[in-house]
């Protein structure tokens, strides 16, 4: 099975479809973005791009909300701080690396710092 991602015109992901793999291929029965693409649009209408379950295509698995960075020709989560920046694989990394000690942390956007986790005894 195929999936495909529908983009809205800032390129942000509006739904992930299944689509059957033959629907995909060509006369010679290899897989082609394209006709897959070509396929939902004349079904659903919309701009449609792929996506891998399994990360092979794009970086990552597209889901609501993602966008779609063509320059990186990657799906790309929502920024989850407004302080961090995207790496070379096109995933969010803090200002500052998280703590590798084996303690659980939380990211503080106030202060730009990973927090120990507490909980209550």
């Amino acid at each position: 099975m195929a999936h495909f991602a529908e983009l809205d015109a800032n390129n942000v992901v509006l739904r992930v479809i299944v689509v059957s793999n033959q629907e995909i291929v060509d006369a010679n029965g290899v897989e082609k973005e394209y006709i897959g693409a070509a396929f939902c649009e004349r079904l659903l209408g919309g701009t449609w791009k792929q996506t891998s379950y399994n990360g092979n295509i794009r970086k990552r698995y597209a889901g609501i909300g993602y966008t779609y960075d063509a320059d990186l020709d990657a799906f790309i989560h929502p920024q989850p701080y407004p302080s961090w920046a995207l790496d070379a694989n096109a995933a969010w990394q803090a200002p500052v690396p998280r703590p590798t000690d084996g303690k659980m942390y939380r990211w503080d956007e106030n202060t730009l710092s990973w927090v120990e986790k507490t909980f209550p005894v």
